[in-house]
């Protein structure tokens, strides 16, 4: 089975959708094989013969995983998986070969695999890695949404507000905002509130863990 299957724009209801698994194997049996066993559970597939098809393909916005062979005709699932890396991509990827080797292995870990099945695998080792995947997909999109909540949150704070946002997580007391920005300490008090209002925290600790959350998204 292949083919290109469009549609899938980001958001809450993408988040929300029932997981979908990638599978791309050039053995035309193998592939089936893993489709019915993942129907059998329920799970949705999609299933490609070479890494091109995949790439060539528009994917839905679900939560899921891939389940890559290593060697397939032309790129190597390998290639695919660093040139899904360099696209953005970070849907969990099951690696399975016939041919694994320690180095192989290795590689595929260091780039971020979640696992690497030799074949032939047990049909509940598959799925255990599956299961495994799709929840660590589904967090990383739930934090991928708060983010996003956080970060229009911030966008609604004035350039001052923001400044005084960055002295109150750095510890500063109001005395000290003030003198480090040149104004009266009871506008830093107005600002400060301002800035608790706007970023929905319920303390400076709270301030300080979503500010962090934002410094580590832009650093992505």
């Amino acid at each position: 089975m292949s083919g290109t299957v469009r549609g899938g724009a980001a958001g809450t209801g993408a988040d929300t959708a029932s997981p979908l698994v990638v599978i791309v194997e050039d053995d035309e049996g193998v592939r089936e094989g893993l489709q019915d066993l993942l129907r059998s559970v329920g799970l949705d597939t999609l299933a490609y013969g070479a890494t091109s098809e995949l790439l060539a393909a528009t994917l839905p916005d679900r939560p899921g995983c891939l389940i890559l062979d290593v060697r397939l005709p032309g790129s190597s699932g390998l290639d695919l998986q660093s040139k899904l890396a360099a696209m953005g991509n970070r849907m969990p990827i099951i690696f399975m070969t016939g041919h694994g080797d320690i180095p192989m292995t290795v590689q595929a870990m260091k780039a971020g695999a979640l696992d690497f099945l030799t074949k032939p695998f047990r049909d509940q080792d598959m799925l255990d890695a599956i299961a495994v995947a799709i929840e660590r997909d589904m967090t990383r999109r739930a934090s991928r949404a708060g983010v996003a909540e956080l970060e229009a949150l911030a966008a609604t704070l004035t350039v001052r507000e923001a400044e005084v946002m960055e002295q109150v997580v750095k510890g500063l007391l109001n005395k000290q905002i003030a003198h480090a920005l040149g104004i009266s300490e009871i506008t830093v008090k107005i600002h400060r509130g301002n800035v608790m209002r706007k970023m929905e925290a319920g303390s400076v600790a709270d301030l300080v863990r979503k500010t962090e959350l934002l410094k580590a998204r832009a650093a992505v």
